[in-house]
């Protein structure tokens, strides 16, 4: 296609008079020309098909390595306090090696309408389910890190398919679910500034390509900060987000935690828990600060299913205590295969690192206040990295049109409690319907 436009816009260009060359001359070959033109415009805001199937070569590499792992010595403490501990990671490489089926999640994946379309020379790749109700309210939804598509998974059906699930007609949504640059199946880039403020873009330009006029955006962990961004640009068509991890601290807040002091004085009960907890985060980040400075580092992820396994798990403690029981045989809101399926994905896609750079190129506080002014609905879960006090989410988000505290799930909270999640969007958006 290339070779043929090129030779094309020679001809019409400044050899216009070589042999067949003339434009008027010859006029059916110019209609041949622009017609090539156009197919290459076409192209490249195309929305291809997607299917995976990952060879069987690979899935026999990867048990390979996972039982040719070389063990560290088991920690020195009783809990988890050093990092993921010996016993969690070998039960899960036993399990890995012997017990995983990955075909079982490809199958899944494969049931879903999978697409792939090239925005700014990259491609992306998206779920993309539509209701059979009429009205839906289109939803685009962001992962994180270290999440996938794999953790959204589970509020496909109830949200696309309210009747089957307890709801009604009127709450459904038309799902679109992209994979970030860099993780999963979308493009690696290869050069910088694929930065949240970039995915933003991206996203909004997606959602007009697939049509969709009216729409809003929900997103955790990396999917918080670029549904905050999204909201920031304020796209054509945007008219509300929901967030589980909201950038609400305010700036006098994150300058003193990043420099160690003692709470501000006249904060309200819920601000000095949110305080408290945001100390912690700030002086256990050092999974994100190797990622934000360093990630071509990282290079053993990329080398050993275990030890990106190790790193991936060990998130924040809440986490890592489901994942650890999980392994231990008493899993409470995420399976062994859950967890598997996610770090499996990764592996197989060979994207620790081009995942890792996103932070490298983040230029925002996790946690603060972006300047969104459309409306937001914010859903609080008690095991998230902080329990944003509705004080500050009315200050950081002056159209607070939701805002409920739920009394158990996490920071995958859409992977750990889906039937909480899929309620709390209900609720969420039904104001802009």
């Amino acid at each position: 296609m290339i070779l043929v436009l090129s030779l094309g816009l020679t001809v019409c260009g400044t050899n216009a008079n070589a042999k067949g060359g003339n434009p008027q001359a010859n006029p059916q070959k110019s209609k041949t020309i622009q017609k090539e033109i156009k197919k290459e415009r076409t192209d490249k805001n195309a929305i291809r098909p997607f299917h995976v199937n990952v060879p069987e070569a690979e899935l026999t590499e990867m048990r390979r390595r996972i039982n040719a792992t070389k063990w560290p010595d088991k920690e020195t403490v009783s809990d988890q306090s050093q990092g993921v501990q010996l016993a969690t990671i070998q039960e899960l490489a036993r399990y890995w090696a012997t017990d995983y089926d990955w075909r079982k999640i490809e199958a899944k994946l494969n049931a879903l309408p999978q697409f792939i379309t090239e925005i700014d020379g990259l491609d992306i790749h998206f779920i993309h389910v539509r209701s059979k109700h009429k009205g839906a309210l289109p939803l685009i939804v962001t992962h994180g890190w270290p999440g996938s598509i794999i953790e959204l998974l589970k509020i496909i059906e109830p949200l696309t398919n309210p009747t089957a699930y307890g709801g009604k007609a009127s709450d459904a949504f038309d799902l679109v679910i992209p994979s970030i640059p860099g993780y999963g199946f979308s493009g690696k880039p290869t050069t910088v500034g694929w930065d949240p403020d970039h995915i933003a873009r991206a996203w909004a330009e997606l959602m007009k390509r697939l049509g969709y006029t009216k729409y809003v955006a929900q997103g955790g962990d990396w999917g918080a900060v670029v549904t905050d961004l999204m909201a920031v640009q304020t796209p054509p068509g945007l008219v509300g987000i929901h967030s589980n991890m909201p950038g609400t601290v305010p700036a006098y807040i994150d300058m003193a935690l990043k420099c160690g002091n003692p709470p501000p004085s006249g904060l309200s009960d819920d601000e000095k828990r949110a305080y408290k907890q945001l100390d912690f985060v700030y002086k256990h980040f050092g999974y994100g600060q190797m990622m934000g400075t360093r990630p071509q580092t990282l290079t053993g992820l990329a080398d050993s299913p275990v030890g990106l396994a190790a790193f991936m798990i060990d998130h924040d403690a809440r986490s890592l205590e489901l994942i650890s029981q999980a392994f231990a045989g008493h899993p409470g809101g995420l399976t062994r295969d859950d967890v598997l399926d996610n770090i499996t994905l990764y592996w197989l896609t060979n994207t620790a690192i081009s995942s890792a750079r996103l932070y490298w190129e983040n230029k925002y506080p996790f946690f603060t206040v972006k300047g969104v002014s459309i409306p937001v609905a914010v859903s609080v879960f008690p095991d998230e990295l902080y329990q944003a006090p509705k004080s500050w989410a009315e200050r950081a988000y002056p159209k607070l049109m939701y805002y409920n505290k739920l009394d158990k799930g996490g920071h995958f909270a859409a992977w750990e409690q889906p039937e909480l999640f899929t309620a709390e969007l209900r609720a969420a958006f039904k104001s802009l319907r």
